[in-house]
């Protein structure tokens, strides 16, 4: 490679790279015996788990990116009067860009989840929850895999990260306190993620997705309850002022959530005004549904930590979420036919 090939190489590299500084404590754990219930069962559980991405997905099916990937019917911007005059040529391209647009989201946040997975290996206390980070590390690595391929081979289009997750991994990332690593990642993240991969599950006709989804979930099930486990009790002595702190990144992080499903990334891509695509987004039926279904996983789990505090009700009573407090996690993965 000459000089200058070696200087554009070196150049583009940078490009593609976007580098925040973090600063945590890493913690060695001298005691190997165990000292946090239900963490070595969940490594032994996600040992028995591991799957191959290559191997045991069927890459050989055709996908038509601009198909019914998803029921149309569920579409936001059904009575959207520039989405009316659209043409079945134009629809079929909304299609794809929405479907492509909502794995990029899928994708990235795979790789948020993948660097704090990696990050609580060497912060979190416990021997046993160093074992089960390291797993959920390669869990994420391969959820990264797969749904880059996917995007990749089968839609051939992939979107930019949105602001606002965008905003939350970096929160989650460079905190220095480990709780809020499980807190920003395997609560909140990872809970919403499996609200969002079960509906996703359901709806959609793809057969290689719709497999795809399934592997993920079953991953992502574990790492919720990574956070439970590891989080129980935890916050049951904490100083009022540092629990403040806690309500405060919580209700920060969910409405940050909320408010990234507005479909301003679909309307700049469209040519659309953002702010009418956005009115008819919010007053949508299915995606205000969708919206606060995502929840469903979050409210529990928070309950269940002590977390579901005054403030916190208050705020998740104007979200329109704190129906889900007395949900059961568990029941939904059964549901989705995940083993307990």
């Amino acid at each position: 490679m000459s000089e200058a090939s070696l200087v554009n190489h070196l150049h583009q590299l940078d490009q593609e790279l976007d580098t925040i500084l973090t600063s945590f404590d890493t913690s060695y754990a001298w005691n190997y015996g165990s000292v946090k219930e239900g963490l070595r069962d969940l490594y032994e559980k996600a040992k028995r788990e591991q799957w191959n991405g290559t191997t045991q997905l069927a890459w050989d099916t055709e996908v038509d990116p601009e198909g019914e990937i998803i029921p149309p019917a569920i579409n936001p911007l059904e009575s959207y009067p520039p989405f009316r005059k659209l043409n079945e040529r134009e629809r079929a391209r909304l299609r794809h860009a929405q479907i492509a647009l909502q794995l990029s989201q899928f994708l990235h946040g795979e790789q948020g989840a993948m660097i704090v997975a990696s990050q609580l290996v060497g912060a979190v206390p416990w021997i046993e929850a160093k074992y089960y980070a390291s797993t959920q590390t390669m869990d994420e690595a391969r959820h990264v895999e797969v749904f880059s391929r996917y995007l990749r081979t089968k839609l051939e289009w992939e979107w930019p990260i949105n602001a606002n997750l965008r905003e939350l991994l970096d929160a989650t990332i460079t905190d220095s306190r480990w709780d809020f690593k499980y807190l920003g990642m395997q609560i909140l993240i990872e809970g919403l993620a499996m609200a969002a991969f079960g509906n996703l599950y359901q709806i959609t006709r793809e057969p290689l997705l719709k497999e795809l989804i399934h592997y993920v979930m079953r991953d992502e099930s574990r790492h919720v309850a990574f956070g439970v486990v590891s989080l129980s009790g935890y916050y049951k002595d904490m100083p009022e002022n540092e629990l403040r702190v806690r309500e405060d990144f919580i209700i920060y992080a969910c409405e940050l959530m909320r408010n990234r499903l507005v479909g301003d990334q679909i309307a700049h891509a469209m040519g659309w005004n953002p702010k009418e695509v956005q009115a008819v987004v919010l007053g949508s039926p299915p995606a205000r549904m969708f919206r606060q279904m995502l929840f469903a996983r979050v409210v529990p789990n928070l309950k269940r930590l002590g977390l579901l505090r005054p403030r916190v009700r208050e705020a998740f009573e104007q979200l329109g979420i704190l129906r889900f407090e007395n949900d059961d996690p568990e029941a939904q993965d059964r549901a989705l036919g995940l083993s307990p």
